[in-house]
């Protein structure tokens, strides 16, 4: 399996998210948190669950909670699959 990258976490991000919010994922977003870009907790659980079905590893609630920016995911992500692999 591929890595995750920071533009397929943006997809599954505006994926997640209403269209109000699309124009908060514009730019370098990877390293503010989710709350500076409008994403609530639910917001950010759905992009978990939806990494869960995508790459078919376990994203537990104790990492999603340790993930406050993109990048955190994406590092998460990699790891795992890395430690799959």
């Amino acid at each position: 399996m591929n890595l995750l990258t920071n533009e397929e976490l943006r997809d599954i991000m505006r994926a997640c998210v209403g269209n109000e919010q699309t124009a908060e994922l514009e730019g370098e977003i990877f390293d503010r948190t989710f709350s500076d870009l409008a994403f609530d907790s639910l917001a950010v659980l759905e992009v978990a669950a939806r990494l869960q079905e995508t790459y078919r590893i376990p994203v537990p609630d104790e990492a999603v909670e340790r993930m406050k920016t993109p990048r955190d995911v994406v590092d998460y992500i990699n790891q795992q699959l890395a430690a799959a692999a």
